[in-house]
């Protein structure tokens, strides 16, 4: 309905005389303005928040509120709105000189500008000059009623009335993000990206100028295609600035000379595959915040592209997610080597895809070990061709290097000790350590998975894997890694002690390779302290690097989409390097990137051989660093007293199916051998089964065991292990029966005061 008809005849024959006067008095009188605030007091109350209303947009930002990613809004228009605050102020002034001088003394109408155009356009003939004022074209852009004086003359009532419900603020504002600027840009923000590639915050004076220009005629003044005329526009408003009084004639002068410097620039399109993601829930909000960098996850898209070239396509593919690890937060998320690129799939995201993690699964099975007391990182481990079960696992190179330390082992990436860890554990236990550390896509039995559940014979994603480093980083507060900003740091629970999240910072602990990969550090690049672990999948398909101080965490995927092996696809040649470089773009920080460990690890003084806390036999020892809660429960079983009293003891290493060169071990007592071959008998010996009998299977229904002797100066209890995992209690005349099993077993009976011995045995199908 008109407007008008919502006054009697008489308001209305009062205000059409009002604004007549107001026309005809022009420039000459001072009462034309506090008439038609008069006038305006005459009119029913307007719907402000209706007529300032500014459509949502769609955008994705950053964590400072970039803009990550632009999307068209739903009626096709490109439109980001801003508070003015975020707009810069040449923008403002740019827009008052050009489209209305006096927009913070009028009423809504101005009754100058109606007397000049009036007078103008009389004296021409023609339509010369218009007097809308910004709150006319607010109103006129949120109405949209078609051209005609009775239209204009809605405009100018609606106009008093908005000025009166409305903040002059609140006005400009709304005129600056619903203006036309062409093409399909409404709102200042989305001009000032196409044309010049940066936000309205940042734009310079003649900048400013241009668009401040094009609302009055879009196309006519379109940058791309008339050029010169925009140009003209351009200073046309500069001069009207300066006559203005708002630059002073040098920076007129200066702005004039300013090449036009329009160009068209493509919208931001950082992580296009959580864009993807979001897409429909920033249409419905106009707005979706992330944690991400922009400056960050620019320079991570960058390094992936640039990386792949070292492979001559061999690898086509890559992720990375750079996480916060003080705030749990993503930094950055690189799905793929391009979004556009069909060639590769790139719009399949790879940091959600679940692929075998290869080694990267090792510490969390080291954590857990010496979280529940069955491991020190200073234990030394058999390194050796043993059989669990009907598994037998080797190591990457196809060596094995005896007895290790665990600390060794895991930087070694060494498989069969990982295995010997996982043993100790239990696979169940592992699963559900792993699953609280937020890997859920194993969702597969223990039973299905075994023991290569630690060599990578699962399927995790990028993302769920560094969720789980990322507790590590955050020395055992597990914290779902987020890209959300408003649910940044929810949900923390308690991994591991922090203790054991020490020792194994020790134990990942390595100097950070350069870009040139191995153990070389690119000139110019300074050394980072960091942790760091890779995997590589069986056969060759997928490389994984984790980089992490107290600061970032970096997780890198690399590969190819159709699972096409490559023999670079190994993690420490294709991942590392690339997380690498990523960690050292990243921006320094003056906080402490290593954590301190006063007081959660303490000394201990541990076999100089076996790594376990010392016996008194022990004649060489060294102190270590372990968890303070870490009970020390286990002793060295390396060296025992002699039977006869010999200074020194005796020394009982593990048995080995490859029976070890004994050169390699230390020999810091004699031998269990007396003078003269006379023999001496062991404290603790395995009677049955001998070391290394041999079995056949025979397949008959309970045939197929063995009972488990040993004989002992002294009669107690005695504890079972069949490959590192505890089978159960025998006492003197109770033997205890092991059901047996293809495959090399290693036996191992212990007494309560730590004496050990050893039996392997080997076992055929029948």
């Amino acid at each position: 309905m008109n407007r008008l008809r919502l006054l009697s005849g008489r308001k209305r024959a009062a205000l059409c005389v009002l604004l007549l006067a107001a026309a005809a008095g022009g420039a000459a009188l001072a009462w034309p303005s506090a008439c038609l605030r008069g006038a305006a007091r005459l009119l029913p109350p307007v719907p402000a928040e209706v007529l300032l209303r500014v459509p949502p947009g769609a955008e994705m930002t950053d964590r400072s509120g970039r803009q990550l990613h632009g999307f068209l809004d739903a009626e096709g228009q490109w439109r980001f709105p801003r508070t003015l605050d975020q707009i810069s102020s040449r923008v403002v002034e740019a827009t008052l000189a050009a489209e209305d001088k006096r927009f913070w003394s009028h009423p809504g109408v101005d009754p100058h500008a109606v007397a000049r155009a009036a007078w103008l356009n009389l004296t021409r003939g023609r339509i010369a000059s218009g007097a809308s004022t910004l709150t006319m074209q607010v109103v006129k852009n949120a109405e949209k009623h078609p051209r005609s004086w009775t239209a204009k003359t809605v405009q100018a009532l609606t106009a008093l009335r908005l000025e009166r419900a409305a903040s002059k603020r609140g006005i400009l504002e709304a005129y600056l993000n619903n203006a036309p600027y062409g093409r399909n840009l409404v709102g200042v923000e989305a001009a000032a990206r196409r044309w010049f590639g940066k936000p309205a915050a940042e734009l310079s004076l003649p900048e400013a100028a241009l668009l401040a220009g094009l609302p009055k005629s879009p196309t006519g003044y379109d940058p791309l295609t008339r050029p010169d005329r925009a140009l003209l526009r351009r200073n046309q408003v500069l001069r009207l600035m300066a006559a203005a009084g708002v630059i002073t004639a040098a920076e007129a002068e200066e702005a004039l000379g300013a090449p036009l410097g329009a160009s068209w620039h493509d919208f931001p399109r950082l992580a296009p595959h959580l864009a993807a993601q979001v897409a429909e829930e920033a249409l419905q909000k106009g707005r979706v915040e992330t944690t991400l960098d922009a400056a960050i996850q620019a320079e991570a898209e960058a390094a992936v592209a640039k990386h792949l070239l070292r492979f001559d396509g061999r690898i086509t593919n890559g992720a990375v997610i750079v996480a916060d690890v003080a705030g749990g937060t993503m930094l950055a998320r690189v799905g793929s080597a391009g979004f556009f690129n069909d060639r590769i799939a790139g719009q399949v995201d790879l940091c959600a895809r679940p692929r075998s993690p290869g080694s990267t699964l090792k510490p969390f099975a080291y954590a857990l070990a010496m979280e529940k007391n069955l491991l020190y990182a200073s234990e030394m481990l058999l390194d050796d061709d043993l059989d669990f079960g009907q598994y037998r696992p080797s190591n990457f190179d196809g060596g094995m290097n005896g007895l290790v330390s665990a600390k060794e082992a895991l930087r070694l990436s060494l498989n069969i000790p990982a295995v010997q860890t996982l043993d100790r554990v239990g696979t169940r236990e592992l699963l559900a350590f792993l699953r609280r550390a937020g890997m859920t896509t194993l969702t597969r039995g223990p039973d299905d998975y075994g023991l290569g559940l630690v060599l990578g014979g699962a399927e995790v994603t990028l993302e769920s894997l560094a969720g789980a480093y990322l507790a590590l980083a955050r020395l055992g507060d597990a914290r779902p890694l987020t890209w959300r900003r408003k649910t940044a740091g929810e949900g923390a629970e308690p991994l591991i002690s922090r203790g054991t999240a020490l020792a194994l910072w020790d134990m990942l602990e390595q100097p950070l390779p350069g870009e040139l990969g191995g153990n070389l550090v690119s000139t110019g690049m300074a050394p980072a302290r960091v942790c760091w672990k890779t995997g590589t999948s069986a056969g060759f398909h997928d490389a994984w690097a984790a980089v992490f101080n107290a600061h970032y965490l970096v997780a890198v995927w690399m590969g190819n989409n159709d699972a096409k092996a490559a023999p670079d696809l190994v993690g420490a040649q294709a991942a590392l390097p690339l997380a690498a470089r990523v960690f050292r773009g990243l921006p320094a920080k003056n906080t402490a990137a290593w954590p301190d460990a006063a007081g959660e690890l303490v000394p201990v003084s541990v076999c100089a051989d076996s790594g376990l806390p010392a016996s008194p036999c022990c004649a060489a020892t060294r102190s270590v660093l372990l968890p303070r809660g870490q009970y020390l429960h286990r002793r060295c079983a390396v060296h025992q007293p002699a039977l006869d009293g010999r200074e020194g003891g005796i020394e009982c290493w593990p048995a080995s199916p490859v029976r070890w060169d004994l050169a390699r071990l230390p020999r810091r007592a004699p031998s269990a051998e007396g003078d003269g071959g006379e023999g001496v008998r062991r404290l603790l010996a395995i009677t049955s089964p001998a070391d290394r009998a041999e079995f056949v299977l025979s397949g008959t229904p309970g045939g197929d065991r063995v009972p488990l002797k040993a004989s002992h100066q002294e009669a107690t209890p005695l504890h079972w292990y069949v490959n590192g995992k505890y089978l159960g209690e025998s006492s003197p005349g109770s033997p205890l029966v092991m059901d047996l099993a293809a495959g090399t077993s290693l036996i191992t009976c212990m007494t309560p005061a730590g004496d050990t011995a050893k039996s392997v045995i080997h076992v055929t199908g029948g």
